[in-house]
């Protein structure tokens, strides 16, 4: 495979789960396969917002989707994407720290000092 083609593929994986619909989707299937009878319901969107990010997390290859009879079930194809997912947690939950702490200090900052307050 060639180092563009590894690219490609890396960034459409990323683009698939650059979505808040299709990773509240990865949550729902976390804990395994769904039917789409099971899925349509737990969402409040229309079936054909559902189905097209659905489609796309299959195309990127993260989901499996197989018919049994009518139905159609997805599953997580490899459950190291939700590994992914906690990475990603670990670092919003960083970023959310540093911000409170900025926000600690602008405040302090804000606050009037004992001095100034003596002056008025």
């Amino acid at each position: 495979m060639s180092r563009k083609t590894a690219i490609d593929l890396r960034a459409k994986i990323l683009r698939a789960l650059a979505d808040p619909v299709r990773l509240e989707l990865l949550e729902y299937l976390s804990d395994g396969e769904k039917c789409t009878c099971q899925i349509l319901p737990a969402f409040s969107r229309s079936q054909s917002t559902v189905s097209k990010h659905m489609n796309i997390l299959y195309d990127a290859g993260i989901l499996e989707r197989r018919t049994d009879g009518r139905r159609t079930l997805y599953r997580i194809r490899d459950e190291r994407v939700l590994d992914i997912l906690q990475e990603v947690d670990f670092l919003a939950q960083s970023q959310i720290e540093d911000l409170a702490k900025i926000g600690q200090f602008l405040e302090a900052k804000r606050a009037p000092s004992s001095s100034m307050e003596k002056v008025a």
